[in-house]
């Protein structure tokens, strides 16, 4: 049995972007690319939305011979290139991804998606990642699916005008799941820390 595990940075007061939609209002340095090396190392798949899809496609499949690129993030790139890819799209092609990711991506889409999920979780391996893919991990939390929450927490507050991470409220007395904190820490020269929750299902 696989976990499928969320990995997001985060502001102060909960938001995974700031105003207008501007992710890079978070502060993703070295502590955070360390700690989605460290993920990435241990993953045996990564499940993505069709919008995060679209964003990393354009942007990671090169890096890993980005000269410019940081030593993390080539390593990065290169897991990304190889790793199974699972993509939830009904509209996506694997001709409309770079050459490095078309014969490690799988899409999934229509009424058997969370039934797919189930059966990859049920699977023998190392763990399903979500980098990002905040509307299709709030959904799978919704129906179960997900079973710990890997939050890079950054020194910034994005106020009102921020995109909270969360769809739906968790209480502190929920009916439904309850988070348990497993793990906090800091990241080596980061003013970020990382916070983990593994989720009970009620």
């Amino acid at each position: 049995m696989r976990k499928l595990i969320v990995t997001n940075i985060i502001s102060l007061d909960g938001c995974f972007e700031g105003p207008g939609a501007n992710v890079m209002a978070m502060p993703m340095d070295e502590g955070f690319d360390s700690y989605n090396l460290e993920r990435m190392e241990n993953a045996g798949a990564i499940l993505l939305g069709e919008k995060s899809c679209g964003l990393f496609n354009s942007f990671w499949p090169g890096m890993a011979t980005n000269p410019d690129a940081s030593p993390t993030n080539r390593k990065f790139s290169e897991l990304y290139n190889v790793v199974p890819k699972i993509v939830v799209s009904n509209k996506l092609k694997k001709e409309d991804l770079a050459e490095q990711w078309q014969e490690t991506t799988t899409f999934i889409g229509g009424d058997s998606i969370y039934n797919k999920i189930k059966e990859y979780k049920a699977e023998d391996g190392k763990d399903i990642v979500i980098f990002a893919s905040r509307k299709l991990w709030n959904d799978l939390l919704a129906h179960g699916l997900i079973d710990e929450l890997h939050f890079v927490v950054g020194n910034v507050v994005l106020g009102p005008d921020g995109t909270q991470m969360f769809d739906e409220a968790i209480n502190y007395d929920d009916p439904k799941l309850a988070l348990k904190l497993k793990d906090v820490r800091s990241l080596e020269n980061s003013q970020n820390h990382v916070v983990v929750y593994e989720i009970a299902y009620k």
